[in-house]
């Protein structure tokens, strides 16, 4: 009897019916969905300005080093690194090492740990144990290296063809 009862009721009964008993329900689950539609529309704004602020750094950085005020730009590269950008990051250590506007190589290091530590991709993260074992090997440190460049073989990273070339 209950059942032809259910089947009397008419949809928009039903609908009126399932909402004045989950009301609260309901309005809680549509103000969360708000919620966190419009926190991930903040958070992607903050990200796109914190982006644009560091292209606006590197850019600057870019026209000190052509005007000769290296050490305006190797402040600017090394607040670039230490930003921690997937894109900039790099080419601001290889600014620094291409330009030599830091000599020290504890420094140059560390930039390189700092790079290390970001979520790159295989191939990125790979290209970035590449240029480290070439500075390694520039400055004297041949041992450790060759060492990256042989665990990039075994690794058979994209880049082990190259590495193994350059150990040849």
């Amino acid at each position: 009897m209950d059942n032809s009862l259910d089947n009397n009721i008419n949809p928009t009964n039903k609908i009126k019916l399932f909402y004045s008993s989950n009301k609260l329900k309901i309005i809680f689950i549509f103000i969360s969905l708000f919620l966190l539609l419009i926190s991930i529309i903040v958070f992607n704004v903050l990200k796109e300005k914190k982006n644009n602020s560091i292209a606006e750094k590197y850019v600057q950085a870019g026209l000190y080093l052509s005007s000769g005020e290296k050490n305006k730009a190797k402040n600017f590269y090394e607040e670039i690194i230490n930003s921690k950008n997937k894109v900039y990051s790099i080419l601001a250590l290889n600014l620094i090492i291409e330009k030599n506007l830091v000599d020290e190589k504890k420094l140059i290091l560390n930039y390189f740990q700092k790079l290390e530590k970001i979520n790159y991709t295989k191939d990125k993260s790979d290209l970035i144990k590449l240029k480290k074992a070439l500075y390694l090997i520039k400055t004297g440190e041949k041992n450790i290296g060759e060492t990256i460049l042989k665990n990039l073989v075994k690794e058979k990273s994209i880049l082990g063809k190259i590495s193994q070339q350059i150990l040849e």
